[in-house]
């Protein structure tokens, strides 16, 4: 890995030179726009609007749009004067519970590595976060842009996670939330019990992606010039529309299949309650679907 950003964590008085490290990596399938005919790649230029003329970088600005046609062009000394802390230092501003803190404003993450002789501070503050069970609040700067993070332990690595300004999360403004929509006990019930039949522990490495999979073998194939047959995938047609409730008990018994378990039954205002008592009222429903089709097939 290359660091991408090197300063220190400030820690009260205590400065603790790091390294900073992407953490994650997208693997993504990348492609270049070709010309199809020779696959030779396109290219782009810069050119002005107004005169049509190529533009090189170093006559570039940076332009904010406030209407009407109208443009204000900044400069680098614009900016040179603006608040922003300073690219060198991470700022610990407060300890908090991990738990307070919503998912939604975390952005992105990176690898902290302690740098000359900072390996004993940066394993206090480690083992300091790791007992307290909190999170420092941080604030950073990265590419000119002063960020929000929070440090954390991961595999006995502090992990900066960046996060979104509260005024950067838009708040959900949906219709359905001002109806007036109750739901059944009965419903909860069985939701529970889907939830219930569908509850596991979360292992990352059991999920993969199928798509960058099967298009890798696309790629592959074309490179050694063979074929590639891709197995047809029986895709369930949209159900009909129908009741929640037979819904929710007709997911609970998929989900009890997948698992290996028995099928079980139920009532229209409980989850199934036992086994035993699930097997009785099925059997009779059995033989009510399948005895029409015999005596269709016969009188046929």
């Amino acid at each position: 890995m290359r660091a991408i950003w090197k300063g220190a964590v400030s820690f009260g008085l205590v400065s603790i030179a790091v390294k900073l490290y992407s953490a994650t990596e997208e693997k993504d399938i990348r492609f270049h726009q070709v010309h199809r005919t020779d696959g030779g790649r396109i290219k782009y230029q810069r050119t002005c609007s107004v005169d049509g003329e190529v533009v090189s970088y170093d006559d570039i600005a940076k332009g904010y749009d406030i209407g009407g046609g109208e443009m204000v062009i900044l400069t680098d000394d614009d900016f040179a004067d603006l608040p922003l802390s300073t690219s060198r230092a991470i700022d610990v501003l407060e300890f908090v519970p991990a738990e307070q803190i919503d998912p939604i404003l975390f952005a992105k993450s990176y690898y902290l590595e302690p740098e000359g002789q900072a390996t004993k501070p940066y394993v206090l503050l480690r083992d300091a976060l790791r007992d307290a069970e909190r999170v420092a609040i941080v604030k950073i700067a990265i590419r000119q842009r002063e960020q929000l993070a929070t440090l954390r332990v991961r595999d006995d690595v502090l992990v900066l996670n960046t996060m979104m300004w509260p005024d950067e999360v838009r708040t959900p403004d949906f219709g359905f939330l001002d109806d007036d929509i109750e739901t059944r006990p009965a419903e909860l019930a069985m939701a529970a019990s889907l939830i219930d039949s569908m509850a596991g522990s979360f292992k990352p490495d059991e999920f993969t992606d199928n798509y960058r999979t099967a298009l890798q073998e696309v790629i592959d194939a074309k490179v050694e010039g063979r074929e590639v047959v891709q197995p047809e995938e029986a895709e369930e047609a949209p159900a009909a529309a129908i009741d929640l409730m037979a819904a929710l008990k007709a997911s609970v018994e998929r989900a009890k299949q997948a698992r290996g378990e028995k099928p079980s039954g139920g009532t229209d205002d409980a989850p199934p309650p036992a086994k035993k008592a699930s097997r009785a009222p099925r059997a009779p429903a059995a033989r009510k679907t399948t005895t029409p089709r015999k005596a269709t097939k016969k009188s046929a």
